[in-house]
Protein backbone atom coordinates (compact mmCIF):
# COMPACT_ATOMS: atom_id res chain seq x y z
CA UNK A 1 0.00 0.00 0.00
CA UNK A 2 1.66 2.94 -0.99
CA UNK A 3 -0.41 5.69 0.33
CA UNK A 4 2.45 6.85 2.97
CA UNK A 5 4.27 8.12 0.36
CA UNK A 6 3.11 10.75 -1.80
CA UNK A 7 5.53 10.43 -4.61
CA UNK A 8 4.76 6.68 -5.47
CA UNK A 9 1.00 7.02 -4.91
CA UNK A 10 -1.91 7.86 -6.65
CA UNK A 11 -3.27 11.63 -6.51
CA UNK A 12 -6.28 10.00 -4.69
CA UNK A 13 -3.30 8.84 -2.20
CA UNK A 14 -0.91 11.90 -2.38
CA UNK A 15 -4.59 14.18 -1.39
CA UNK A 16 -4.91 11.99 1.34
CA UNK A 17 -1.42 12.40 2.85
CA UNK A 18 -1.67 15.55 2.47
CA UNK A 19 -4.91 16.43 4.26
CA UNK A 20 -3.42 14.00 6.93
CA UNK A 21 -0.21 15.85 6.87
CA UNK A 22 -2.16 19.11 7.18
CA UNK A 23 -4.24 18.18 9.91
CA UNK A 24 -1.95 16.69 11.92
CA UNK A 25 0.69 19.66 12.14
CA UNK A 26 -3.00 21.99 13.57
CA UNK A 27 -3.04 19.47 16.22
CA UNK A 28 0.56 20.21 17.30
CA UNK A 29 -0.30 23.60 16.98
CA UNK A 30 -3.81 23.50 18.69
CA UNK A 31 -1.92 21.53 21.37
CA UNK A 32 1.05 23.57 21.83
CA UNK A 33 -1.32 26.44 21.84
CA UNK A 34 -3.93 25.30 24.57
CA UNK A 35 -0.94 23.95 26.69
CA UNK A 36 0.14 27.58 26.85
CA UNK A 37 -3.62 29.49 27.19
CA UNK A 38 -3.91 27.09 30.33
CA UNK A 39 -0.42 27.71 31.53
CA UNK A 40 -0.47 31.61 31.11
CA UNK A 41 -4.29 32.30 31.46
CA UNK A 42 -5.65 29.77 34.20
CA UNK A 43 -9.17 29.14 32.03
CA UNK A 44 -12.16 28.40 33.77
CA UNK A 45 -15.67 27.67 32.74
CA UNK A 46 -16.75 27.98 29.43
CA UNK A 47 -13.45 29.30 27.32
CA UNK A 48 -12.12 26.54 29.60
CA UNK A 49 -13.97 24.12 27.76
CA UNK A 50 -14.07 25.71 24.50
CA UNK A 51 -9.65 25.67 24.23
CA UNK A 52 -9.40 22.25 25.88
CA UNK A 53 -11.56 20.92 22.27
CA UNK A 54 -9.17 23.08 19.68
CA UNK A 55 -6.62 19.43 19.83
CA UNK A 56 -9.62 17.34 19.17
CA UNK A 57 -10.76 19.36 15.95
CA UNK A 58 -8.04 18.01 13.67
CA UNK A 59 -8.54 15.01 15.49
CA UNK A 60 -11.47 14.27 13.87
CA UNK A 61 -10.06 16.17 10.39
CA UNK A 62 -8.33 12.84 10.37
CA UNK A 63 -11.05 10.84 10.71
CA UNK A 64 -12.81 12.60 8.08
CA UNK A 65 -10.03 12.31 5.71
CA UNK A 66 -9.95 8.91 5.96
CA UNK A 67 -13.71 8.71 4.71
CA UNK A 68 -13.41 11.21 2.07
CA UNK A 69 -9.98 8.83 0.93
CA UNK A 70 -12.10 5.67 0.99
CA UNK A 71 -14.92 7.41 -1.17
CA UNK A 72 -13.01 8.95 -3.51
CA UNK A 73 -9.76 5.55 -3.50
CA UNK A 74 -11.22 3.58 -7.64
CA UNK A 75 -8.76 0.94 -6.52
CA UNK A 76 -10.74 -1.56 -4.38
CA UNK A 77 -7.18 -3.47 -3.06
CA UNK A 78 -6.34 -0.17 -1.97
CA UNK A 79 -9.42 0.60 -0.41
CA UNK A 80 -10.21 -3.50 1.14
CA UNK A 81 -6.54 -3.33 2.38
CA UNK A 82 -6.87 0.09 4.45
CA UNK A 83 -10.79 -1.12 5.68
CA UNK A 84 -9.46 -4.26 7.22
CA UNK A 85 -6.84 -2.63 8.78
CA UNK A 86 -9.07 -0.04 10.41
CA UNK A 87 -10.93 -3.00 11.43
CA UNK A 88 -8.31 -4.73 13.29
CA UNK A 89 -7.07 -1.33 14.63
CA UNK A 90 -10.11 -1.05 15.89
CA UNK A 91 -10.16 -4.65 17.36
CA UNK A 92 -6.96 -4.47 19.11
CA UNK A 93 -7.46 -1.15 20.45
CA UNK A 94 -11.17 -2.10 21.95
CA UNK A 95 -9.28 -5.19 23.21
CA UNK A 96 -6.24 -3.44 24.81
CA UNK A 97 -8.33 -0.58 26.45
CA UNK A 98 -10.80 -3.17 27.88
CA UNK A 99 -7.87 -5.18 29.41
CA UNK A 100 -6.64 -2.05 30.51
CA UNK A 101 -9.71 -0.85 32.64
CA UNK A 102 -10.17 -4.38 34.20
CA UNK A 103 -6.66 -4.02 34.94
CA UNK A 104 -7.30 -0.44 36.80
CA UNK A 105 -10.41 -1.69 38.41
CA UNK A 106 -8.72 -4.88 39.60
CA UNK A 107 -5.29 -4.35 39.75
CA UNK A 108 -4.93 -1.22 40.60
CA UNK A 109 -2.59 -0.79 37.63
CA UNK A 110 -1.95 2.94 36.61
CA UNK A 111 -5.05 4.96 35.32
CA UNK A 112 -4.59 5.32 31.11
CA UNK A 113 -6.09 8.66 29.98
CA UNK A 114 -8.36 8.34 26.97
CA UNK A 115 -6.16 10.92 24.72
CA UNK A 116 -4.08 7.74 24.21
CA UNK A 117 -6.43 5.65 22.63
CA UNK A 118 -6.37 7.31 19.63
CA UNK A 119 -2.54 7.31 19.47
CA UNK A 120 -2.80 3.30 20.35
CA UNK A 121 -5.25 2.87 17.17
CA UNK A 122 -3.04 4.63 14.93
CA UNK A 123 0.03 2.43 16.27
CA UNK A 124 -2.75 -0.60 15.85
CA UNK A 125 -3.65 0.16 12.33
CA UNK A 126 0.41 1.02 11.26
CA UNK A 127 1.02 -2.16 12.37
CA UNK A 128 -2.25 -3.95 10.78
CA UNK A 129 -1.38 -2.38 7.51
CA UNK A 130 2.00 -4.91 6.44
CA UNK A 131 0.00 -7.90 7.89
CA UNK A 132 -3.00 -7.36 6.11
CA UNK A 133 -1.10 -6.50 2.98
CA UNK A 134 0.98 -9.77 3.62
CA UNK A 135 -2.14 -12.17 3.42
CA UNK A 136 -3.02 -10.84 -0.11
CA UNK A 137 0.86 -12.03 -1.53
Amino acid sequence: MKIFFCSTGSAVQRRFVKRIWLATFINVFFCVATAVAFRLWHLRGLPAYCIAVLPALPTMGVLLALGIYLREETDEFQRRVLVESMLSGIGFTLALTTTWGYLEDFARVPHLHLIWIYVIFWVFLGISIPVVMARYR
